[in-house]
This record gives C-alpha cells, structure tokens and sequence, in this order.
C-alpha cells in the first residue's frame, strides 16, 4: 500500500484501532479494512497541499529551518465518534493539542494553518505605533490581499487561502470527517458562517482583525485582542458583535495595561454583560462575552498570559484536573443569540493610548 503515496517525512501514530502515517503531503493506511468512528488527525505540509505556497525569509517566514526541517506544517483533527456540529475551528496558533481535543469532542473540526505571521517583529516602532499600520498588516497576513504598503503577502501565503486549501485537501483525505461540508460551491472559499475564528495573544488579535472584515460565525479571542494604539477595534464589523468571546487572565500585560478591556469595549462587548470572573460565577456566566480569571499563577505574568488554554501552563485543581474546562465549552459553543444585559463602560478603563 505504502507504494501509492510519496513519503517526503513521516511519523507513526495511532488512532483508534488503525495505524496511520502522517506525512508532509499526504495520509496513507496500514493494513486493511475501513476506517470505523474515531478521532482522525492529521499534520501537513502546506507546501504539499498547495504548490504555490512559499516561504518569505524577508519576515523569517521558511518553509524549512537551516538543517532542512519543515516548518510549514499544519495540523487537523475530527472526531467522528462525536455527533457533528457543522462548525470549524481556524486555531491562529501553535498547534494546541489539548485544544483541538476539546474542540472536536464538542463536534467541531479544527485546523491549524501555517501562514505569514511572522512579520510583527520586522517593523519600526514609528510604524507599530502609529495607529493604524498593524491592523492593516495583519489582514494581509489573513486575506492574503493588498492592505499594507509595508508587506507583501501573495494570496496563496495568507491565511484565507491556505485555509481553503488545507480543507479541499482533508475532503479528499478524509472522506469520513465530512469536511466539504465547510466548501462554498465550486470549492474556492469557505463557507464562513460555519467557521470559528480563534487564537491566543497575536492569533487572537489577528482573528478579531479578520472577523470585522469577514463575517464568520463566531470569534474566540484568548489572551487579546491587543493592539493598544490602533483604532480598529472600532470600525464597522462584518460579523456582529454578540459573536466574539474573550476570555484572559487579570495579571496578563494586556490586561494589567487596560489593553484588553480597551479592545473588548470598542468591540461593543459592554452591550452584552459586564466582566465576568468566571471563579465567581458560573456558566453560562449572565452570557457575558468578556470572562476572566483570577486564578492563582504565583505572580508569574508569562503564565498568567499563557493559562487560559489547555496546556502545561492551565490550571489544575487538587484531582489534576483543568480548571476551565467550563469555559472553553461556553466560549465555543454558548448559544450567540443568547446575551447579557447592557453595562456602562468601565470608567477606569483607559481608551487612549501614546507610543513611548
């Protein structure tokens, strides 16, 4: 069998009862028989799926490191155990395993795109803080269209793009996840309306950025949105605002600096509910799109930033158990048409920022 398939890079790994090999283009079967229900995952290379995907060394942005390995991999999962929800999670992040397990246990398909992000750290601080040049680099960076003079990022090289293709490519693949489902007819786009936008930190600004440009069917923004001197929190969105999700930790940066609770209130989030400590209250928390947490970090900002996810860094309770698993289940499959009640805006909530 392996004979039919180019094999360019592979790891083992079993699911279920059938052992796959995940390889940089393609997935193939040991032994015999169908495939029966169970948790598929796959990783690929967006090189193999889409041969007009390249890398952009101007941002550090390769498809291989400088020994050869690839670094343009994606990741994916379903789990055709669970009951499908016709939903699609886009992670804007490192792949997090523990994530896309939730995710898809809830009857969701989630992927991981690799695309041009790496451009942050490439600009003048003139242009980072000038109010206006990040929001304009990060939709390129996911539409893959001409919005900043500062990059350029071919349409094959966003996210939008890559997204399209990592899902053409898993329908053929893997028949029995369903995932054309998520193809607009003829297969050139998503059907957005299906998809989740979500991210932490960078990807979590980055997908709120996306989702006021293009309307998806709901927004999950971990540690963020940041971007404190920027105005587009603000603008006109094309996916309405009951239909972003915050959720960070009170001595996070961007929360200690009045980032976050900027971002949230220019999003429009006060209209559904005040903050919410979700050690306080519990779900579905009054249907608050703006949850916190206040859980004890031992005064360690990087983990603060970093806890509200699955992962080494979440909290446990005394059995080792995650903490929030409440939340993550709210914050990607709570009712959008469900809301709170209206609140004034923070007073001591800063709203305007001066680059140092």
């Amino acid at each position: 069998m392996m004979g039919r398939w180019r094999v360019l890079s592979a790891t083992r790994r079993f699911v279920g009862t059938v052992a796959w090999i995940v390889v940089s283009g393609s997935l193939a079967a040991e032994g015999q028989g169908t495939r029966p229900p169970q948790r598929f995952e796959f990783v690929a290379r967006a090189s193999e799926i889409d041969p007009q995907a390249q890398g952009h060394p101007e941002i550090d942005f390769d498809l291989v490191d400088a020994k050869g390995k690839p670094q343009d991999l994606q990741h994916a999962m379903v789990d055709t155990r669970v009951g499908s929800r016709g939903e699609l999670v886009i992670w804007l992040m490192g792949h997090n395993q523990g994530l896309f397990e939730r995710v898809t246990g809830y009857g969701m398909h989630a992927i991981q795109p690799h695309y041009a992000n790496r451009w942050f750290g490439k600009l003048a601080a003139k242009d980072r803080d000038d109010g206006q040049t990040l929001g304009k680099i990060r939709l390129e960076a996911a539409t893959g269209e001409d919005h900043s003079p500062l990059v350029e990022i071919p349409k094959a090289d966003g996210m939008k793009q890559r997204c399209v293709a990592f899902v053409r490519w898993l329908d053929r693949e893997n028949p029995e996840g369903a995932w054309g489902q998520f193809l607009a007819e003829g297969g050139d786009d998503l059907k957005w309306e299906r998809v989740i936008v979500a991210g932490i930190s960078h990807g979590s600004t980055t997908a709120a950025r996306f989702a006021k440009h293009q309307r998806v069917g709901r927004v999950v923004m971990f540690s963020g949105p940041r971007d404190q001197y920027e105005g587009w929190q603000g603008f006109a969105s094309a996916t309405p605002a009951n239909r972003y999700f915050g959720f960070t930790h009170v001595l996070d940066g961007g929360w200690t600096g009045d980032h976050y609770c900027r971002s949230w209130l220019m999003l429009g989030l006060a209209k559904y509910g005040p903050i919410v400590d979700v050690e306080l209250v519990p779900p579905p928390y009054g249907g608050s799109r703006r949850l916190i947490t206040r859980f004890d970090v031992g005064g360690d900002v990087d983990r603060a930033h970093n806890m509200v996810v699955p992962g080494r860094n979440a909290g446990k309770d005394a059995t080792g158990g995650l903490v929030h698993e409440a939340v993550w289940r709210y914050l990607f499959t709570h009712d959008v048409g469900q809301v709170g009640e209206p609140v004034p805006a923070e007073p001591d909530c800063r709203s305007e920022f001066t680059p140092r």
